[in-house]
């Protein structure tokens, strides 16, 4: 394995200093590493992959420096607009170095939602026209790839990427991290509010931690897990997919489990769920101002307000809650009002370090569901 240091080190000797991305697990350690020794200026963690796109584009405009930006490969489809119409040699052709970690890589296990993603990574770069190396795990071959990379941007103004597999990085603990004075954790109010859903109701939760601990809840009430859609992978569509349930199951109420990270990463989807006056729609944002699915690196999550953004979008009814006590309080109250109600509950970050995942397919969940819905 390569040290996150020696990777950090080798692109700062070409004049590599910027980073903007979306963190991924397989990068953690590397994030961890430039989230410590870049100032902020120098390493936006973005709102999404095509945003952070963007903010490669101004730095390279604004310094000639070429940038870089790093991802999931899930991130692949939200750098594939920018790819072909912005940073493109038949448009503005502008450099970009891809750092992206390759879940699901083909004969490696990994978790459905990565499957097809590992499977079309490289492809969907040759497809772009984009160049890519796999990352050594030995770093003198890993630096002698990075030169080749950094030799061809400089001569060609193109993009270039850099994949990376499972374990290629050395381990690294993140020394700035934010903590916040909240008390409740996520795991508490996710099985408070399920344990407060009429029979009828559905929930779609978001990719991550908050499915996962949502699975492990209904196991240990052993209750089945046909009312709830768990978003494995795309993320930050969620309260789009519940949005579609409640419009065609008005006589049920249907809840989104969001993510601060996730519902920030597609925040425009708000103003639709907003537009379209679901009575039967509850979105909760469960915030904890991080990505803890991918290494606890922080979001903006709990330095804005969210219910203002509710408000100003439209929602009917909108709250935020810290406590347990409040939240059970306020989900009674919940039961008599008519969305689209919106339902911050602040949490503080991390998970049981035992958390087990879905046992069931995607496909297992999807016909439960659709059976539940039908009844």
């Amino acid at each position: 394995m390569i040290s996150p240091k020696f990777f950090y080190d080798t692109l700062a000797s070409y004049g590599i200093d910027f980073y903007a991305g979306v963190p991924d697990s397989l990068l953690k350690n590397l994030c961890a590493y430039i989230t410590d020794h870049a100032d902020a200026a120098h390493n936006i963690i973005a709102a999404n992959e095509g945003g952070a796109m963007g903010l490669a584009a101004g730095h390279y405009l604004a310094t000639g420096q070429i940038p870089v930006v790093y991802m999931q490969n899930s991130g692949e489809g939200n750098i594939i607009n920018p790819l072909a119409s912005l940073t493109d040699p038949d448009v503005y052709n502008i450099p970009v170095l891809l750092v992206i970690g390759w879940r699901g890589k083909p004969g490696v296990h990994d978790e459905p939602q990565h499957v097809k993603q590992g499977k079309v990574t490289t492809g969907l770069l040759n497809v772009m026209g984009i160049d890519y190396t796999v990352l050594s795990k030995e770093e003198d071959k890993a630096e002698a790839q990075i030169k080749k990379a950094v030799a061809f941007m400089q001569a060609t103004k193109q993009c270039y990427a850099i994949v990376i597999e499972k374990d290629t990085f050395d381990a690294y603990t993140l020394q700035n991290l934010e903590k916040n004075d909240l008390t409740m954790s996520r795991e508490e109010a996710i099985q408070t509010v399920a344990a407060a859903l009429g029979d009828k109701d559905a929930i779609v939760s978001t990719t991550g931690m908050i499915s996962r601990e949502l699975f492990e809840y209904r196991s240990a009430m052993n209750q089945g897990h046909e009312r709830d859609f768990l978003t494995v992978g795309s993320m930050g569509h969620a309260s789009q997919i519940a949005l579609g349930i409640a419009l065609a199951k008005q006589d049920r109420r249907i809840w989104c489990f969001d993510g601060d990270g996730a519902s920030i990463m597609h925040m425009g989807s708000m103003a639709i769920v907003a537009n379209k006056t679901p009575k039967n729609y509850v979105h909760v944002v469960f915030n904890n101002g991080a990505h803890d699915s991918v290494g606890g690196q922080p979001t903006v999550g709990l330095k804005i307000d969210l219910p203002a953004v509710a408000k100003a979008v439209g929602y009917s009814q909108i709250y935020s809650v810290e406590t347990k006590e409040y939240l059970k309080e306020l989900l009674e109250k919940l039961k008599s009002q008519e969305g689209p109600i919106f339902l911050e509950v602040k949490v503080k970050k991390g998970n049981r370090k035992d958390l087990g995942r879905p046992t069931t397919t995607p496909i297992q969940n999807k016909e439960a569901l659709m059976d539940f819905l039908k009844k």
